[in-house]
């Protein structure tokens, strides 16, 4: 195709009108991600853009495919005690030294990020920072943005873990089909073909956190995590949920008689109700419909003096002894503790009160922390947003059977379920099989790495019903289906006619400034929409531009994917971030003073290592 006369058509119409409609859905998030994916697809079947054959293939090709499978490997290295040993380790080295904790953490997740994909691997490892942190008394807001930013800078040294990096490979076999008469075919990367970049780029992030970026961290310590050891006077402190548990027992004249846990919470004074007892039928986090009748024991937490002037008032006994519910109570077994809602939660929007949490899983919402806000009242009517802290009551098991749905991630150190340590060689063993099968095979990357997923399977690392659990299909669902709008760029000429409009501003620009442009641009999209959408729509404009300006096409998409990942200067644009802005209470402003310098300064890395990789190859 002669990108030097195009004219546009009515299919490249349809196609930029297609990715202005993805932009300005996920910018304004008036539509859920994954819908608005759906509708995509949907809307280039219809209009005929691509062959109805071709359109659904993101659904088995080589991106999908490998996320899943490192999503089940994730998740089995996790169950096997490998990040509870790294947090030994972490401690043992650091000595409690502060510098040396940080730079410690930095690397190990950096490292780590490399293998396991960055939402998940900050999922996991906020607990493992949060205990660290409590043990050491560094404040946990020293160490989670720091430990964000190297997980996003670490993704960037292999094709496993990064998605832009994932479907880079399948963006280039489709740019390769569209190919004007004459050009070379633009070779696909090896599994650590951008390894020297990546490993660049996480040293300028470990050595930025090691000067520059101490200076620049919140020095505040009060959203330090705690371990449930300090759980009274922690919580006290941040949320103002005070006091101590006590019984109430229902009396035969009590006015509560006849009424539900919900109509007595409304009552003027009350505590806050956290157990309940029928005749010999006891719960923690009675549903609102349950209902209290003449004998019913309630567990309660509130000030002395304010429980007992509502017992008063409601002719109820107040024991300060836990007689009937005191196993219930026991720390071992249940207690308070905190779960920050990510981006990819079915809670996000919802009502607290229509999630039914304590009637589908035994859990109590205490408070909701937002921002600079702490909401104890009214928390029924309270709409979730993504980064939302949520304060939880409830057994541990509970809630870490409801956290396996992954709608929250508990960030306080809690007793885990039963771990499965026996089969840690197990899951080394065959994470090492696919990295050796995608690394020294002519075996594709994702037969190699569902390889691995499945050893683990067979072997009981995991059970399938835990492989199930371990993939974020909402992931799945975006990439998929985005994947073919970068296709039907390619193929319907839209890529090549906006990289013709590019040039004839930038013709006359050196290949550095092209390619700075191009990642300053990749780099705008991804703040403000997901980095999969912007790496979709820009890879065919980059290769066009390079193929118009004389460069290396397979240079330009490696920039495009890099730069997709290099989202440190607002919480909105990473779940990474999100994940860590409620647990270290981050306001804006401190992802933008550590993000705009942090950013810069792996972008001019990032373009340095990139075309240094490139000279030396050819």
């Amino acid at each position: 195709m002669d990108a030097a006369g195009l004219t546009l058509t009515t299919d490249m119409m349809l196609v930029l009108g297609l990715v202005a409609f993805t932009v300005l859905m996920l910018v304004l998030e008036w539509i859920r991600a994954d819908v608005v994916a759906l509708l995509v697809i949907v809307a280039i079947g219809i209009t005929q853009l691509m062959p109805a054959e071709q359109l659904f293939e993101g659904f088995a090709g080589n991106a999908v495919i490998s996320l899943i499978a490192i999503m089940i490997m994730g998740a089995g290295l996790d169950r096997t005690g490998v990040l509870s040993r790294t947090a030994g380790l972490i401690l043992r080295l650091a000595g409690g030294v502060e510098t040396r904790l940080g730079l410690l953490i930095n690397a190990i997740v950096g490292g780590l990020s490399s293998i396991i994909q960055s939402q998940a691997l900050s999922a996991l490892f906020l607990p493992v920072v949060s205990r660290v942190s409590a043990r050491t008394g560094v404040p946990l807001k020293r160490l989670l943005l720091p430990m964000a930013c190297m997980i996003l800078a670490g993704t960037n040294t292999t094709l496993i873990s990064n998605s832009p990096l994932i479907l880079l490979n399948d963006l280039i076999v489709s740019a390769n089909r569209n190919l004007p008469p004459g050009a070379q075919t633009i070779e696909t990367f090896s599994l650590f073909a951008i390894t020297p970049v990546g490993v660049t780029l996480l040293l300028a992030g470990l050595a930025f956190f090691a000067t520059v970026g101490p200076r620049l961290l919140p020095s505040d310590d009060d959203k330090q995590k705690v371990t449930p050891g300090r759980t009274e006077s922690y919580f006290a402190e941040t949320y103002g949920i005070a006091g101590e548990v006590l019984e109430l027992i229902v009396t035969a004249e009590s006015p509560l008689v006849g009424m539900s846990i919900g109509e007595a919470e409304q009552l003027q004074g009350a505590p806050l109700i956290l157990a309940i007892k029928n005749g010999n039928e006891s719960r923690l986090a009675p549903p609102s419909d349950q209902m209290i009748w003449v004998g019913t024991v309630l567990g309660v937490l509130g000030a002395r003096e304010q429980v007992g002037e509502f017992a008063q008032n409601q002719l109820c006994r107040m024991s300060t002894r836990l007689r009937a519910l005191g196993d219930m109570f026991n720390p071992s077994r249940a207690g308070i503790s905190e779960a920050v809602v990510p981006p990819s939660s079915h809670f996000v929007k919802q009502p607290i009160g229509e999630l039914r949490l304590r009637k589908r899983y035994g859990i109590s919402v205490l408070a909701v922390h937002r921002g600079d806000q702490v909401f104890r009242e009214d928390l029924r009517k309270i709409s979730l947003r993504a980064g939302d802290t949520l304060v939880l009551h409830g057994f541990w098991r509970d809630l870490a059977m409801a956290a396996e749905e992954r709608d929250f991630v508990v960030v306080t150190d809690i007793p885990q379920e039963e771990q499965r340590p026996a089969k840690l060689w197990h899951a080394v063993a065959f994470f090492a099989l696919a990295l050796g099968l995608g690394l020294f095979s002519g075996i594709k990357l994702a037969v190699a790495l569902m390889t691995g997923a499945v050893g683990m399977l067979l072997t009981g690392v995991l059970t399938m019903d835990e492989a199930y659990r371990a993939i974020n299909w909402k992931t799945v669902f975006i990439t998929a289906c985005l994947i073919p709008l970068g296709w039907s760029m390619d193929s319907t000429g839209a890529a090549a006619w906006l990289a013709q409009e590019i040039m004839r501003y930038l013709g006359d620009m050196p290949q550095w400034t092209l390619q700075a442009s191009v990642a300053l641009l990749t780099l705008l999209f991804s703040q403000v929409m997901s980095n999969v959408g912007a790496t979709v729509m820009m890879v065919p404009m980059a290769i066009n531009i390079a193929l118009a300006s004389g460069g290396n096409p397979a240079l330009y998409a490696m920039v495009v994917a890099i730069s997709a990942s290099n989202t440190f200067l607002i919480p909105s644009a990473s779940p990474v971030l999100l994940i860590v802005a409620g647990p270290g209470g981050y306001r804006t402003k401190d992802f933008a003073r550590v993000g705009i310098p942090l950013t810069l300064l792996l972008l001019a890395t990032m373009l340095v290592a990139v075309n240094l990789l490139f000279h030396w190859r050819h």
